[in-house]
């Protein structure tokens, strides 16, 4: 093995290791700070500290900080992905990340059209960072899409990318649109203020209530057990028989298959709000005009 190729496994092991590294710390952190408690506790995201500031304290969360633990762990994914391609070298895990591109292009240019098929990105890193933020419960670890707050923020994010590519008309196009027709202008006024709050909460409260009916479940099979088999002697009548299988069996609904879906929901209606708000044709046409006034 000659020197660069010692250097190529090295950096793929720093990767590997950046990418295990920050959700290590976040278990730690979570043991560190959770107190002792009895049954079960279901509540929000843990307060670690606050930062004073000038008009309202800012709170640090356990929300933001797993959201950064999954933007680091998706940072050095992405690292390890494409390590190695400027170099000519073609692994495996390159035709892995070529499969995504391939796939996030095609669901843009099929879902909003060939005007936004830079938009590839942008989609993937909603799918990434949803599906993510949703999958580190396995780990034992608070999921930020649990949180309003995160999800509001990236709903907003959504919002100002809608009203932006609805405004490229001019501000003029852009108020009409609320009355066609004249009566339904006050509902189309809350349609739009409505958009937001409607994907956030969409979000955050299936996410929230798999967390929610997961918990629940197993502390019931916990008592039932103990109902059932308390009568057995020594750890046989505290050990919770029903509580192995089934609870792991909703894990994988709950945390798998409806996180990764609430990711693609999300993703889909990003897509869809902003490509079907975009008066493509007006904008087309209004370019030609300035064109033509260009050229006079």
């Amino acid at each position: 093995m000659n020197y660069k190729t010692r250097r190529f496994a090295l950096v793929d092991i720093i990767y590997i290791i950046m990418m295990i590294v920050p959700i290590c710390f976040g278990m730690f952190l979570k043991v560190l700070t959770t107190p002792l408690s009895d049954g079960i506790s279901i509540s929000g995201a843990r307060i670690y500290f606050t930062l004073p500031m000038p008009v309202q304290n800012l709170l640090i969360t356990e929300s933001q900080v797993n959201s950064a633990i999954v933007m680091v762990v998706l940072l050095f994914f992405c690292l390890y992905l494409t390590h190695g391609i400027r170099y000519g070298v073609w692994l495996k895990r390159h035709h892995f990340a070529e499969i995504i591109v391939e796939m996030c292009t095609s669901l843009v240019k099929n879902n909003m059209g060939e005007y936004f098929k830079s938009f590839g990105p942008f989609i993937a890193s909603i799918l990434a960072l949803s599906a993510l933020s949703s999958l580190i419960t396995l780990f034992g670890l608070f999921p930020p899409t649990s949180d309003i707050n995160i999800i509001a923020g990236w709903a907003i994010l959504v919002f100002i990318l809608i009203t932006y590519y609805k405004m490229k008309c001019g501000l003029w196009e852009y108020a009409k649109s609320f009355a066609n027709p004249v009566l339904m202008a006050p509902l189309n006024i809350i349609g739009e203020i409505a958009t937001p709050i409607s994907m956030a909460f969409r979000h955050y409260g299936n996410v929230l209530s798999g967390s929610v009916i997961s918990v629940l479940v197993a502390a019931g099979l916990q008592g039932l057990s103990n109902i059932v088999f308390g009568a057995l002697p020594g750890f046989l009548g505290e050990f919770p028989f029903l509580q192995v299988g089934l609870p792991a069996v909703l894990s994988i609904y709950f945390d798998i298959f409806s996180g990764c879906l609430q990711a693609f929901i999300f993703a889909m209606l990003t897509m869809l709000y902003i490509a079907g708000g975009f008066p493509l044709e007006l904008y087309e046409e209004r370019k030609k005009k300035k064109a033509q006034k260009c050229k006079n």
